[in-house]
């Protein structure tokens, strides 16, 4: 049975942060967040000011990009509630965080545990609690959202994790906001959450990532190029190596989702977050190898119709061109990602895997399976 509990070794005295930050291990970020006071509200659309603390509610927030996203609004000075299912550490010290850094976060987060499909405890406990923002980072379905909004009708700002999954396969790229979706994918889920914030009128923005990497990223992207290289075994991929992929580093990702906070500009907007560059499969490999300070990796390129790997995967990207414009989210938010590709694979490698923490014990199942027809058909 869900249960609500708050945590909080005090409560935090709130004060308004600069907004140069220079957190996340060393990278700095420059959040030049400036807003001005809006004279005419357009229809149904709900003006947050991002410069007063505000009551925020993550909707997940101990993995991955939650992790990073509530040391930010912590540090804006924002009252940041972290709603999970209570199995994971709601606070623990990131790889590089200083002891004072992390027990300065750990005393001002709070939590409410729950499991979100309990639709009765959401409505209850939220309405309860009363919030200003959401931040959604792991809703998947519309139903789990509609009671969020249920539960908080003077919720000023909806902010949801979508991905650019949603996009209809096209020959025409980059993806861009506006470009055809497709309702079979397997986010549609993603696309009924955005159709049903849109229905109901309140003020949301959503954002839809690419591939993300970074340190903690539990999804096998980087990862799995960099147990290779460290096993120093060649690298599988499939076809011609060429097809052309992007990649978003979670703490841009991060900054994204701060700068819609209270932007009058991301009222009722979609927009895409991930790196300015493209990359091919063969280039990220190269990449991870520069990253981790490894030789030239060698490169086997196979045919993925020749083999039935089961149930496993093969190879941790969509054998196909996809990436998407940025452009949108530069011009109307003034956000601007601060890694490029190889910098934010090192920041990855040296605070993962260059410490020895492994996330995952590596599986080269598939690519035994790959090499040894390779060294059947040049005998």
């Amino acid at each position: 049975m869900a249960k609500m509990m708050m945590l909080q070794q005090h409560q935090p005295s709130f004060s308004l942060l600069n907004s140069s930050l220079s957190d996340f291990n060393g990278a700095k970020l420059h959040l030049q967040v400036q807003y001005k006071r809006k004279v005419h509200q357009p229809k149904g659309a709900l003006y947050v000011s991002a410069s007063s603390e505000k009551k925020i509610l993550i909707m997940g927030g101990t993995r991955f990009i939650g992790v990073f996203l509530s040391r930010l609004l912590v540090k804006e000075g924002h009252q940041v509630t972290l709603f999970t299912r209570g199995k994971t550490p709601i606070a623990k010290q990131l790889p590089g965080e200083s002891d004072q850094d992390f027990a300065d976060f750990s005393s001002k987060i709070l939590h409410l545990k729950g499991d979100r499909k309990d639709y009765d405890f959401v409505k209850s406990s939220l309405s309860a609690e009363g919030f200003d923002v959401v931040y959604d980072i792991n809703g998947r379905e519309a139903e789990e959202v509609e009671p969020i909004i249920e539960a908080l009708p003077k919720l000023e700002q909806y902010i949801y994790c979508s991905s650019a999954g949603v996009y209809l396969k096209s020959d025409i790229l980059p993806h861009c906001e506006e470009d055809a979706v497709d309702p079979k994918s397997r986010h549609k889920g993603k696309l009924e959450t955005e159709s049903l914030l849109q229905s109901k009128g309140v003020n949301w923005t959503s954002i839809r990532p690419v591939y993300i990497y970074g340190p903690l990223n539990y999804n096998p992207v980087e990862e799995w190029f960099f147990h290779r290289l460290k096993a120093g075994r060649p690298i599988p991929v499939p076809n011609s190596g060429i097809q052309i992929s992007q990649l978003g580093h979670v703490k841009d990702l991060a900054t994204a989702f701060l700068k819609v906070l209270g932007n009058e500009k991301a009222s009722r907007e979609i927009f895409n977050i991930s790196g300015e560059k493209y990359v091919t499969f063969d280039g990220l490999a190269r990449a991870c190898a520069k990253a981790g300070g490894f030789p030239e990796p060698e490169i086997v390129h196979y045919n993925p119709k020749e083999f039935d790997f089961g149930k496993k995967k093969a190879f941790p990207f969509r054998d196909q061109h996809f990436f998407a414009s940025v452009e949108k989210a530069k011009h109307v938010l003034g956000w601007k990602p601060e890694f490029d590709l190889v910098e934010g694979l090192t920041d990855s490698y040296n605070l993962d895997f260059g410490r020895g923490t492994f996330r995952k014990e590596a599986d080269f199942t598939t690519d035994d399976m790959i090499l040894s027809k390779k060294l059947v058909l040049q005998s």
